[in-house]
């Protein structure tokens, strides 16, 4: 199993507009297999002193899949790529972090 942590950063004021895109392939997605888990979430503001400060143009999308190849066949799957022309007047820039579990 890995564990994915995406950020995009989308133009000010463009989150909700990012959001509703999202809400849309996120069944598609999920459906997907090897997909364990696939959601978007944002910064929660809080009194822990660790948090970082409050990034209000950024979604983080938590991912979990069984296998490498079925993060790689989900990224070139041709409802992503649609998906990507949707977005891409809204989205500024993507950091992907790709983690493996360790116990």
């Amino acid at each position: 199993m890995i564990h994915v942590i995406a950020t995009i950063e989308v133009h000010p004021g463009k989150r909700d507009a990012f959001l509703e895109e999202f809400r849309k392939i996120m069944p598609t997605v999920r459906a997907e297999t090897g997909c364990l888990e696939y959601g978007p979430a944002v910064d929660f503001p809080s009194d822990i002193a660790a948090q970082t400060p409050i990034r209000e143009n950024v979604v983080t999308i938590v991912e979990k899949w069984d296998s490498l190849d079925a993060l790689k066949a989900h990224l070139a799957a041709p409802h992503m790529a649609e998906y990507r022309n949707r977005v891409k007047d809204i989205v500024q820039s993507v950091q992907l972090q790709i983690l493996q579990p360790v116990s």
